[in-house]
């Protein structure tokens, strides 16, 4: 990657100073090393890194959680740059520890997220989740890459329903007669009847 040129150092410093500014409240460098820690050994790594960039988004504020992300994976004659930032010596000791520790596989996961080799299965399941005294209906959806690896999404019902909601009205304007079987159009009939009538208003 080339050096960064008088514009892009400009940008980059202003991104690094709103980073650390961000990284400032009392606690947030301990709690972004935790969420990062727990991310990296969890037997869902490839999911957890997935939603990765929105959880620091929650945690720090969109602009700063793309940031960290994005300093995390970059080149590492980019990342060099940060040292010409003045920002606390505390805060740049922790995002040099953090890309030591964590950058490189987050970064292969993330390329390998981004470069998909293809799907040639999935399985869905049900679960009942208890949340804050509450029973939430959750989905656990399993895809099968070409290479037999498996990876696994749970999520509650609202986020699938609107996972296949979007599915379909993306796939629609381009389908042709023959893109679904008869068989299928069947099952989602059935399926669309069924979830109308758990969820219509009760007589």
């Amino acid at each position: 990657m080339p050096e960064l040129d008088h514009e892009e150092k400009f940008l980059f410093k202003e991104e690094v100073l709103h980073l650390s500014n961000a990284l400032a409240d009392p606690g947030s460098l301990d709690n972004v090393e935790d969420l990062l820690t727990d991310v990296i050994t969890s037997p869902r790594f490839d999911s957890e890194v997935f939603t990765l960039e929105r959880s620091l988004q929650v945690m720090l504020g969109a602009r700063a959680g793309t940031t960290l992300v994005g300093l995390l994976t970059v080149a590492p004659e980019v990342f060099e740059e940060v040292a010409e930032v003045r920002i606390p010596v505390e805060v740049h000791e922790r995002l040099v520890a953090w890309r030591a520790r964590f950058g490189l596989a987050i970064d292969n996961a993330l390329n390998f997220l981004n470069n998909p080799d293809g799907i040639q299965g999935h399985n869905f399941s049900t679960q009942v989740a208890h949340v804050e005294e509450r029973r939430v209906l959750q989905g656990r959806l399993t895809l099968v890459r070409y290479n037999n690896e498996p990876q696994f999404f749970v999520a509650d019902a609202s986020v699938y329903a609107g996972l296949v909601i979007d599915i379909l009205e993306r796939l629609g304007p381009y389908l042709e007669p023959d893109s679904i079987d008869a068989e299928s159009l069947t099952r989602l009939r059935d399926a669309v009847n069924l979830v109308e009538r758990k969820t219509g208003p009760r007589t």
